[in-house]
């Protein structure tokens, strides 16, 4: 049996569901925001903003089903049924692995741009079609990656109570100790050493390169890209680092459940929850086309 979340404690009883409450009505409103600017502005459709635009889908899907934890949270038991119960596990397991995924393609995508601008040439494969198809491969892939997770999702009563929890065979803790190495190694190992790696050979090539005139064609509007899809990585790595640095821990040693560890674990669920909301407000910042285009959309909407 694996529990999700930490037991509960009454001093987070009101604290947790304000924090998720937050998180839903912020995600939900900026997520939105994005889906929309990218879908409505012609300017938006961009090879790298497909990207975004799944990255904002996966966050839109977990901020949706975001009340229903909260609802989990506030009744002390599952009230919904296995169907639902497996559902939201998924879309759950869906946040762990689509974003590092889709941060990792884009990774690869810039990669390729500073590579082939570095020796004057273009990038011919990179169309917009290209990159639906890959975004495809991304949901497909990983669909396969979190099916463990919901074959394992089940209800277990628990002192007369219904829990949504993993219910994994004899020995319970060699199952459950393999489902965290699991989530371990393809939701963060895998992909952010593909992604340092792509990160520091870029930045080789750029010291070794010396660029000639065609080459500055790495120009602004590519550079602020690039700056974007770090800045976004950094903070996702922000988020989820101590998640699975948390994972490491458990595995290693036995932690008793003291108020402070419980208060810590509640910490990183809600850090790694916020990364749904943090992307919107980064793509604010630091897209100036996005910008333009929100308040293109907004004016048209405004009644003169």
């Amino acid at each position: 049996l694996n529990m999700s979340t930490p037991p509960l404690s009454p001093r987070y009883y009101i604290t947790v569901p304000i924090i998720y409450s937050v998180i839903c009505a912020v995600g939900l409103t900026g997520n939105t925001a994005v889906i929309y600017v990218i879908l409505k502005a012609p300017k938006m459709k961009t090879v790298t903003n497909i990207f975004i635009l799944n990255l904002a889908i996966a966050d839109e899907l977990f901020t949706l089903v975001l009340p229903i934890n909260i609802a989990d949270y506030l009744l002390l038991q599952w009230p919904f049924g296995e169907f639902m119960c497996k559902l939201i596990i998924s879309i759950d397991q869906y946040n762990t692995f689509s974003s590092i995924y889709f941060l990792t393609v884009m990774s690869i995508d810039r990669y390729l741009i500073v590579a082939a601008t570095t020796k004057s040439r273009k990038v011919s494969y990179r169309t917009y079609r290209a990159a639906k198809i890959v975004s495809l491969c991304v949901w497909s892939l990983v669909t396969v990656i979190i099916l463990p997770f919901t074959v394992f999702a089940k209800i277990h009563k628990e002192q007369g109570r219904s829990q949504c929890v993993f219910v994994f065979p004899h020995p319970e803790s060699v199952w459950w100790k393999g489902s965290r190495i699991y989530t371990l190694i393809l939701g963060f190992v895998i992909p952010v050493s593909t992604i340092c790696t792509l990160y520091t050979t870029m930045l080789c090539r750029l010291r070794q390169v010396q660029l000639n005139c065609n080459a500055k064609a790495l120009d602004k509007a590519k550079k602020k890209v690039t700056l974007m899809v770090i800045v976004i990585l950094a903070v996702c790595l922000f988020c989820w680092t101590p998640f699975h640095l948390s994972t490491v821990v458990a595995l290693i040693m036995d932690i008793p459940q003291t108020p402070l560890v419980i208060g810590i674990s509640y910490f990183i669920t809600c850090l790694s929850y916020a990364n749904s909301c943090f992307n919107p407000f980064l793509y604010a910042f630091l897209d100036d086309s996005f910008r333009r285009s929100f308040r293109k959309l907004m004016d048209r909407r405004t009644p003169s």
